[in-house]
């Protein structure tokens, strides 16, 4: 296996459901078939793909366990196996309600209310899973020391890999790339209508994790393995 490959651990609603084939049509992709897949009706296929061409490579997921390369003496199968264990010692649990909001520069479905069992989940991914994780290259140090990070979220960075750990995560399964003011509006307007008119979607059980893999860089994330929580491995 290949050591560009990366390896994340995310939420991805199953294939099925409203709320994926939602979040699949806004970014016009399929992470389950690895597929280009048509985008919302009513989206403008002039100017849209451009909106959505940052998170499109990620597929339609919210993060638990930020991207990683494995480390030396770790192959794919090691994760799959610790991923399996892990998903049946959880348990399912309701989320509660999603809407469609701004975060910041970019557009995303999150809880209306914070949930503490789905901080702690992801807290438990980041802690169980970093055994796995390679050393940052620099180029990936580079990309993910953004402006604007706390000292705390700098710390987070060089320690686990990612800033938006712990304290500092928020739940969000993002619909667009980060876009000017003015943009964002009008594509929020257009995602809020759309996600109102599906009638599974607004209610959130958290019932599955599932590794998504990017075989080398910058080729899109597909979902590799997925397990519901509580479910023997």
């Amino acid at each position: 296996m290949s050591s560009t490959a990366r390896y994340a651990i995310y939420y991805v609603p199953a294939a099925a459901t409203a709320l994926y084939r939602f979040g699949a049509a806004a970014l016009g992709y399929d992470a389950y078939q690895g597929v280009d897949c048509s985008y919302l009706d009513g989206a403008d296929g002039g100017t849209w793909p451009a909106l959505v061409r940052e998170p499109r490579v990620y597929g339609f997921h919210a993060t638990m366990k930020a991207p990683i390369r494995l480390k030396e003496g770790y192959i794919e199968r090691d994760l799959v196996e610790a991923f399996q264990a892990f998903a049946a010692r959880q348990r399912p649990f309701a989320a509660g309600r999603l809407v469609v909001r701004e975060l910041g520069s970019f557009i995303a479905a999150v809880p209306e209310a914070p949930c503490e069992p789905l901080n702690a989940l992801a807290a438990s991914c980041v802690s169980t899973f970093d055994k796995y994780r390679a050393m940052m290259t620099d180029q990936e140090l580079t990309r993910r020391l953004t402006p604007g990070l706390s000292e705390r979220q700098i710390e987070h960075l060089y320690r686990w890999g990612y800033p938006y750990v712990f304290e500092d995560f928020r739940f969000h399964m993002t619909l667009t790339g980060s876009l000017p003011v003015q943009k964002r509006t009008a594509a929020s307007r257009f995602l809020c209508a759309k996600f109102e008119q599906l009638l599974q979607a607004p209610l959130l059980t958290f019932d599955r994790l599932v590794i998504s893999r990017q075989p080398q860089p910058g080729a899109p994330f597909t979902v590799l393995h997925q397990a519901a929580l509580g479910s023997p491995a």
